[in-house]
């Protein structure tokens, strides 16, 4: 048996009955069921049709998104969540690059490194390199100025956290940003990279080895093994290149307002929905989150 998951941006409640009967009539689905009137519903199938991308790309058009999956063993019991435009709607690096007068250099690098166009490690290096000499004060001022976290991570977070699961942070960004944000949303444990500092003052450089696309598998291997659960029993979330390898490895990678490269390699893609589309895709109704 598999699960057709409809859902919508929560701001923005646009799905209608006739679209999800529609739908359940096209595909001989069973009874929908809905998680939160007017933004998600889901449905029974019995086996996966055969245009499920060609449907995936009509909804979309509608502002819709559409995941398919097995029905059985869809609650998960380890969420790995990347930070930049996942969990926060920024790039950290891009807004400290910002206050250091090279912002738009730096973010048009950014964006060909999280599209798979250019090597991470070195990518993140030059970046970094380019931060040379900026107070490290700047790194609070920015955390309290110019970040803000993407709506319904909290819920996602604490939801999961309640029904039994555990939450990891792991991020191509630094340790001083997923402290701070790990605590905000309450994730058991974070891991990133560790930007040098001497006399109150970013060096330019940052900890090696990079925590990129390999060190992030890794910690899904090292988490879950540590907690004794299979890689079937993972949910992992993010938007970039070096977060391919993770997301191939959970039982449900999900590319959330990812790149379009990266969205390309993932079955479950939210393009529309915020991140509380993960707990609906889990079998979630609004009325079981937890604030």
């Amino acid at each position: 048996m598999f699960t057709a998951t409809l859902l919508t941006n929560p701001a923005r409640p646009i799905l209608d009955r006739e679209t999800v009967e529609s739908l359940r009539n096209a595909w001989g689905g069973g009874e929908a069921v809905w998680l939160d009137p007017g933004v998600a519903a889901e449905i029974a199938l019995p086996v996966l049709p055969e245009n499920r991308w060609q449907v995936w790309q009509d909804l979309q058009a509608m502002q819709i998104d559409l995941v398919l999956q097995p029905k059985a063993g869809r609650h998960k019991k380890l969420l790995l969540a990347d930070m930049d435009s996942t969990m926060i709607q920024q790039e950290c690096i891009d807004e400290l690059a910002d206050e250091a007068g090279v912002g738009a250099y730096v973010a048009g690098i950014t964006a060909r490194a999280m599209n798979g166009e250019l090597d991470f490690e070195s990518a993140l290096r030059e970046r970094v390199g380019l931060l040379k000499g900026l107070p490290e004060s700047v790194i609070a001022q920015v955390l309290r100025d110019r970040i803000t976290l993407m709506p319904g991570g909290r819920e996602l977070v604490a939801t999961m956290k309640a029904n039994g699961a555990r939450a990891a942070l792991v991020s191509g960004g630094f340790t001083a940003f997923t402290g701070p944000v790990a605590a905000m949303l309450g994730f058991d444990e974070n891991r990133a990279n560790t930007l040098h500092v001497q006399g109150g003052k970013l060096t330019g450089t940052v900890a090696e080895p990079i925590l990129g696309r390999e060190a992030k598998m890794r910690a899904l291997q090292e988490i879950a093994a540590d907690m004794g659960i299979s890689h079937a029993e993972v949910m992992a979330v993010g938007d970039g290149a070096n977060d391919l390898g993770m997301l191939g490895l959970a039982g449900a990678g999900v590319a959330l307002h990812a790149k379009p490269s990266v969205a390309a390699q993932c079955d479950i893609r939210i393009n529309h929905g915020d991140l509380t589309a993960l707990l609906y895709i889990q079998g979630f109704g609004r009325e079981d989150f937890v604030a």
